[in-house]
């Protein structure tokens, strides 16, 4: 099978169908429609076979995750997603995976509306690269930058649950039954917080998506706010799977310093908990929980019952 028929076979009409697409998938570039009165909100994640996901993965939760680690970044900005672009590098144009592979990306395609419209696709390491676009009002999108001393610190979900997972998958942590399948499907197929991220609009000061740690994604926040954050280790959630697999002790460790959640971590000025409170007042709205506020200074603390605890670093890439 050949490079246009694979594209034509697979990724063609992927994803939902949009009016605002004049021309999409086929062409040299695609041409889109932005709405008068948006702006376009664009980001960009890579994932390499070995690094963002084991080995042998699953095509299916592959192509699930690649377009969930975007999506998660425009719901934190506030932002309601319109296209995606694709540039796809396989060792071999294996007809089963790329089955997998696009059923996995169209379904959470169709789910949020989104239109695959353009990409690439070429011979080597297994690496997924996916631009997500989409538009928030002008002027209302979230952004890290925004929080002040006196706001309270939320997280959405159940912070630690996909780290827990891929570290069952990678034999790291051990355990079975109803616990490693809900935690294992926290790492495999990550929910965006997409509608919420749209909610949130106007309620918080300032927001981020926790991909690479709760601790380090509120010390990125913190630092473009120009604050400081305190977060109570006792207020953190832990879920039920992972308190059972992973102990008190070890989940705070996952929850704290573990990435791949794709949870919102925002700031709510005091004045605007009750609008925060309608926001969670939908049956789609996920679980938040308050786990500490920005304080004045530069820097995050994590307070235990004893004192403090260590901050753990998070991931990066090219850390030594």
């Amino acid at each position: 099978m050949g490079e246009f028929e694979l594209i034509e076979r697979y990724f063609a009409s992927l994803g939902a169908a949009r009016a605002d697409v004049a021309l999409g998938v086929g062409d040299d570039a695609a041409l889109l429609e932005v709405p008068a009165g948006r702006q376009l909100v664009a980001c960009t994640d890579t994932l390499v076979e070995g690094h963002h996901f084991p080995r042998g993965f699953d095509a299916a939760d592959i192509g699930w995750r690649a377009l969930a680690v975007n999506l998660s970044d425009l719901a934190a900005m506030g932002a309601e997603p319109a296209w995606a672009m694709l540039a796809l590098t396989l060792p071999a144009a294996n007809e089963e995976w790329l089955e997998g592979f696009a059923a996995g990306f169209a379904a959470l395609a169709v789910a949020h509306g989104v239109a695959l419209v353009g990409g690439d696709t070429t011979r080597g390491t297994l690496t997924i690269s996916v631009q997500a676009l989409g538009f928030v009002p002008s002027g209302a999108a979230l952004r890290r930058r925004g929080a002040r001393a006196g706001d309270l610190v939320y997280v959405t979900g159940w912070p630690g649950d996909a780290a827990a997972g891929l570290a069952l998958l990678q034999g790291q942590l051990a355990g079975g039954g109803a616990a490693r399948s809900a935690l294992e499907q926290k790492f495999r197929r990550p929910e965006p917080r997409v509608g919420f991220g749209q909610r949130l609009r106007g309620v918080a000061s300032a927001c981020i998506d926790v991909s690479d740690g709760l601790a380090a994604d509120l010390g990125r926040l913190a630092a473009a706010s120009e604050v400081g954050a305190v977060v109570r280790a006792t207020e953190l959630p832990l879920s039920q799977a992972l308190f059972q697999l992973a102990g008190e002790g070890r989940a705070r460790e996952f929850a704290l310093g573990g990435g791949d959640d794709y949870e919102l971590l925002f700031t709510v000025p005091p004045a605007a908990r009750a609008g925060l409170a309608r926001a969670c007042a939908t049956a789609a709205a996920p679980a938040c929980h308050c786990i500490g506020e920005i304080v004045a200074g530069r820097g995050v603390r994590i307070v235990g019952e004893k004192g403090d605890l260590p901050l753990p670093r998070g991931w990066d890439h090219f850390a030594a």
